[in-house]
């Protein structure tokens, strides 16, 4: 989310004449997640205003399909997959090694918004098993995201390295910048 632009803000470009129509709730509720990695109670309410529907539809569709997260996540999330043939491969043991590295649990967000940490079901990749997926905010898989296949708890802090890399030179980089 832009912390300079209030939710309405953001929203503009989404919700547009043309699509004030109730058929386009879950695509706007996709769409709105999309740009701000979730989907905060303003933007939910500004929606209901917008298809002129009461915010409590809204909520409601939204809660039904799990696709939707109303909490903020980090830059980069971590999915561990927990699927029979990873939970049989030790997908458990690679989350509670990601849990002890990065000092949260599941559903959680390092303090940093760096990383936040979720279990999934199933990812599909049974054969690679056990799976992470470090990805951008969609709940999808996108071309980008890094799927890392046949973990074992001792590669969580060799996959780790690059992106916390990548967040210091982000920080050096910032520190640099003159105020």
């Amino acid at each position: 989310m832009r912390k300079e632009e209030s939710v309405t803000e953001q929203l503009k470009e989404t919700l547009t004449p043309d699509r004030k129509e109730r058929k386009n709730l879950i695509s706007l509720l996709q769409e709105i997640q999309e740009s701000l990695g979730y989907l905060p109670r303003e933007a939910m309410t500004e929606l209901a205003k917008f298809l002129e529907m009461p915010a409590v539809r809204v909520y409601s569709v939204a809660t039904f399909y799990n696709q939707f997260r109303f909490t903020s996540i980090g830059k980069y999330p971590i999915q561990v997959c927990l699927g029979t043939a990873c939970h049989l491969r030790g997908g458990k043991l690679i989350l509670q090694e990601f849990e002890r590295q990065l000092g949260i649990k599941v559903g959680e967000t390092s303090q940093d918004g760096n990383f936040s940490l979720e279990r999934v079901a199933c990812m599909g990749c049974c054969m690679l098993a056990p799976v992470v997926r470090i990805g951008d905010r969609a709940p999808a898989v996108k071309i980008g995201d890094k799927i890392y296949p046949k973990m074992t708890p001792f590669k969580v802090d060799e996959i780790s390295v690059p992106y916390k890399q990548e967040i210091e030179k982000e920080r050096s980089e910032e520190e640099q910048i003159p105020q």
